[in-house]
């Protein structure tokens, strides 16, 4: 309003200055204004895995906490790739965002051809734990350890595998294996952990590169874990089974559980999300789900991640080359 004497007054001229202000943020005015409608999780895997019932699981958690639906659909491909791609391409407003091992932007843009820029295309949200695989067969196997396995292979050369994709952790640590031992094994890939397992229960392979330990089968006595893919140490929910450094054979960097959006999130939106992200995990619900899977908590924030990923994109890019592993063109 005008003063008598023709000027704003100071509650007038503070209020333009305001409105101005606002108007220069990007994205919506207040974080609490996000969200207002159904957010989607895409899976970079099928149904059934660890994967598929960690985000799941914490759909549920963020309903809860944000007040929208949240809703999982899973775009399963290319180790996640797919996924990938299908985020990158999304408008950058947290209405979608995606769940995947960490290799969708530190390992496969060095095995295959990717629609997205792994490095600048995406914004990453939190790391909650790590793919911790091993390689896994039926429980009336003749072979009882990885010691006599790796002399049953030798002399069954051809044996077949199933794993949740092309160059997953699980998949390289058995191509390690076989190169470090002289094997000669066959690669089934699938889309998931649920299938992979499913052909092994079926007996159209012989063993399961497991991205996550085929847990709900060890814990039935089905499956037996005879070599863990951890790296530089067994691990402690399984510690009587080995790992390939105790074989003489290089380990394989683990991935993370990746949560991503795509790049050019709204930092009041990216913050608001790691933040109920983070509650999310930390929660009694979420750390049960953990607990069922087997799964070691092990989280990262977003600037944990802008600082790790590009170097793990560089370790797997020099550990493949030393592998001989080339990328498909």
């Amino acid at each position: 309003m005008k003063s008598r004497r023709g000027f704003l007054s100071p509650f007038a001229v503070g209020g333009l200055t305001l409105l101005v202000w606002l108007a220069l943020l990007p994205g919506p005015l207040f974080s609490h204004e996000f969200p207002t409608k159904p957010i989607s999780i895409y899976n970079g895997f099928e149904a059934g895995g660890a994967t598929d019932v960690s985000a799941r699981a914490m759909a549920s958690e963020l309903e809860r906490l944000l007040g929208v639906p949240v809703v999982v659909e899973n775009k399963p491909g290319g180790g996640a790739t797919v996924c990938a791609a299908l985020v990158a391409s999304k408008k950058p407003d947290g209405y979608t965002i995606g769940i995947g091992a960490s290799g969708v932007i530190s390992l496969r843009p060095h095995l295959l051809k990717v629609a997205y820029d792994p490095l600048k295309d995406f914004t990453p949200l939190i790391q909650f734990s790590k793919y911790l695989g091993g390689l896994v067969v039926l429980k009336d196997t003749p072979y009882k350890d990885i010691y006599e396995f790796i002399e049953y292979a030798k002399k069954h050369q051809g044996m077949a595998y199933s794993s949740s994709g092309m160059y997953s952790q699980a998949h390289l640590s058995v191509v390690q294996l076989a190169h470090c031992k002289g094997l000669q094994l066959k690669h089934v890939p699938f889309k998931g952990g649920a299938p992979a397992d499913t052909a092994l229960l079926g007996k159209h392979v012989d063993f399961v590169a497991s991205g996550d330990r085929s847990i709900r089968y060890l814990k039935q006595g089905v499956m037996r874990m005879l070599l863990a893919f951890n790296e530089e140490q067994r691990d402690p929910l399984y510690p009587d089974v080995p790992i390939l450094k105790e074989l003489g054979c290089r380990g394989i960097p683990a991935l993370g559980y990746l949560i991503f959006a795509p790049k050019g999130l709204p930092e009041p939106i990216a913050k608001k999300l790691g933040m109920t992200l983070k509650k999310v995990t930390e929660g009694p619900r979420f750390q049960k789900t953990l607990k069922d899977l087997d799964l070691v908590y092990d989280f990262k924030d977003r600037a944990q991640l802008e600082n790790d990923l590009p170097r793990e994109y560089e370790t797997y890019k020099v550990f493949l080359q030393e592998m001989g592993v080339k990328r498909e063109s």
